[in-house]
């Protein structure tokens, strides 16, 4: 997939973090073929580099000889996609910043992705076709869809303090109260396009000049909250972050997060303490801060006995 001396060079770059993910990004590679008939440059950040000795055993990621093989790397050379080690694992916004470091300075447009998501024939074509349209779209994400169909609310409002304490206080014992009806902002895959606040990075599409320009991720986030700051960012800058469902991707599952346990319940809050505290800075609203973070910790208490209970079933 990466353009070869005899095509223009790429103007669209496509990135994906993989951790254990050989599987799903086997199915996902070949849909980007399909999503675009553009020259595009796929870069495939591995933040968990493993090799095997042949024989089914994992070698350590400091010393692998050439012997071994590593099925994510064998992955990206069969696809023409370039691949990025990075042993440290520095949480998918900070891969995502490292990885946009080896796209060619021609790419405008980068798509970034799960890798379990499958992209619909043209999705990416449509996305930067929107995108192309205002020179103040800093994003475009596509209609995403869970297995089931269902449309996943990933073109949101930025959380307000009192829509966002009042969807998380809430949307697991009350899922259609009005705080998370107002922060989800009515997804619909066959409704207008429109602005959101933010647009979820399982699937998103961001100018390169104005995700340079902002730093990129916060990789602050390890897990979490980073497209919701990103998008934050984006229109803080002055940019627009529009929701295109006319592309539409399938979202397969969250194969490396699948499953509650109380180490991602914390990052979770932790995550989301950050960005509230970037949200409503200054010493004024430090009693704000301090009661969201109560606030937070009570509902990762309530997160964690619903899990034990989920597991103990």
């Amino acid at each position: 997939m990466t353009a070869s001396s005899s095509t223009p060079p790429p103007r669209l770059g496509v990135i994906t973090v993989g951790y254990r993910s050989e599987e799903e990004l086997a199915r996902f590679l070949p849909t980007v073929q399909a999503a675009t008939a553009k020259p595009v440059e796929v870069v495939i950040a591995d933040n968990r580099p493993t090799w095997s000795d042949g024989r089914g055993g994992v070698v350590a990621a400091t010393a692998p000889s050439p012997a071994h093989v590593n099925a994510t790397e064998q992955l990206a050379v069969a696809s023409g996609a370039r691949y990025l080690s990075i042993p440290a694992n520095p949480g998918y916004g900070g891969a995502i910043n490292r990885a946009v470091t080896e796209l060619p300075g021609s790419v405008e447009w980068v798509l970034i992705s799960n890798p379990d998501v499958l992209l619909e024939p043209g999705a990416i074509d449509a996305l930067v076709e929107v995108g192309d349209t205002d020179p103040s779209i800093g994003a475009v994400g596509p209609a995403i869809l869970n297995e089931d169909g269902t449309i996943y609310p990933s073109a949101r409002r930025i959380p307000s303090l009192r829509n966002g304490v009042g969807h998380a206080l809430f949307v697991n014992v009350w899922p259609g109260n009005r705080w998370s009806r107002a922060y989800l902002d009515a997804p619909d895959a066959d409704g207008a396009q429109r602005d959101a606040g933010w647009l979820s990075g399982a699937c998103v599409l961001v100018r390169r000049s104005v995700f340079d320009s902002i730093g990129g991720f916060d990789d602050g986030y390890f897990m979490y909250f980073e497209d919701v700051d990103l998008g934050y960012r984006i229109g803080k800058a002055g940019y627009r972050n529009v929701y295109a469902p006319q592309a539409r991707v399938l979202h397969t599952g969250a194969h490396s997060t699948s499953g509650e346990s109380a180490a991602m319940i914390d990052a979770h809050h932790r995550s989301a303490a950050r960005f509230l505290a970037r949200r409503y800075p200054g010493a004024a609203l430090w009693p704000v801060r301090a009661a969201l973070r109560v606030g937070l910790w009570v509902r990762s208490q309530l997160a964690k006995r619903r899990a034990r209970a989920a597991a103990a079933d």
